[in-house]
């Protein structure tokens, strides 16, 4: 997820539970570039492992030449997007715009797995739209040409991220004889019921979470309880969250610098602090205040102000 699974971020969900990462999406002409955004990107650290590098782009040797880069630093695996449904990057014809051309992104699959030593994987949508659903044909070609693992998110790229996931789509593939490499799913899973309905009612190697983690880094471990279980864990406190914050806020500062890492990290607070009452003030503050002490003073009281306070 750009501007969103950075080092800080990952941290955070490996901390509570996730079992592998991914990066931010990596542009293959910006690595071509050395735009430093697009290598700072590239930055993984052991205690994230097992963590993949996630790539995208619409030009065979563009992608060649980014997967070689990638693979210097080692990550344990190389994925390309084919499922990123924006404009910008569409219009490249890249991300999800490549499932108009499945001759192209064969291609260009093909042109990584031949240009690294590490495991290959693709995420990618069901199709364009209702009338060109084509993930079984994506499926079967991709296995064939040497991809370790599909996920797929299950929407196409004109529902962007509106509208109902259908994993009926993603269970065929799944139980389609042809098909071996492991078949992992992405859509609308925010809580442990969902989890464990859709694992057993889809058959699927696995769940990727996304957006449901922004701000709640917790839902990995409540899914794994679930699992184990049956039964929910207790819901972070306002002084869980505000650990959590004070985290990412101090990991990125470390990583980025600190004014990037203060400025880069506002948006989260409205996620983190979803729920909470009367907690305009001090969001206000969070998002207009300059120097660490001061955003770590305005924590402090915020775990103060709601102590006891039951988050629904």
């Amino acid at each position: 997820m750009e501007d969103v699974s950075d080092p800080p971020f990952r941290r955070l969900c490996k901390m509570h539970g996730a079992d592998m990462m991914y990066s931010e999406f990596i542009s293959s002409e910006g690595l071509i570039r050395d735009a430093i955004k697009s290598r700072m990107k590239l930055d993984i650290f052991d205690y994230e492992r097992p963590v993949g590098i996630q790539i995208f782009g619409g030009d065979e040797e563009a992608m060649a030449l980014s997967s070689k880069i990638v693979s210097t630093v080692n990550p344990d695996l190389i994925d390309i997007n084919f499922g990123c449904p924006v404009k910008k990057v569409v219009c490249k014809g890249a991300g999800a715009g490549v499932l108009k051309d499945v001759d192209l992104m064969i291609r260009l699959t093909k042109a990584v797995i031949d240009s690294t030593h590490l495991p290959v994987t693709v995420k990618t949508r069901l199709g364009w739209d209702d009338s060109s659903i084509n993930i079984d044909e994506v499926a079967e070609r991709l296995q064939d040409i040497g991809v370790a693992a599909l996920s797929i998110h299950a929407r196409t790229r004109a529902q962007m991220y509106k509208g109902h996931s259908d994993w009926s789509h993603i269970a065929r593939v799944k139980n389609n004889p042809r098909i071996t490499m492991p078949i992992f799913g992405n859509g609308d899973i925010d809580s442990p019921e969902k989890a464990l309905q859709y694992k057993n009612e889809y058959g699927i190697d696995g769940i990727m979470i996304g957006r449901a983690a922004i701000g709640y880094p917790w839902i990995f471990n409540e899914i794994k309880h679930y699992f184990k279980t049956g039964e929910h864990l207790a819901k972070p406190t306002v002084a869980d969250r505000v650990e959590a914050v004070r985290n990412h806020l101090t990991w990125a500062m470390d990583w980025k610098g600190e004014r990037l890492g203060i400025v880069e990290t506002r948006p989260h607070y409205t996620n983190y602090f979803k729920g909470i009452h009367s907690f305009k003030t001090y969001k206000q503050k969070l998002v207009t205040l300059d120097h660490p002490e001061e955003l770590f003073a305005v924590l402090d009281e915020i775990t103060q102000a709601y102590a006891g306070y039951e988050v629904v």
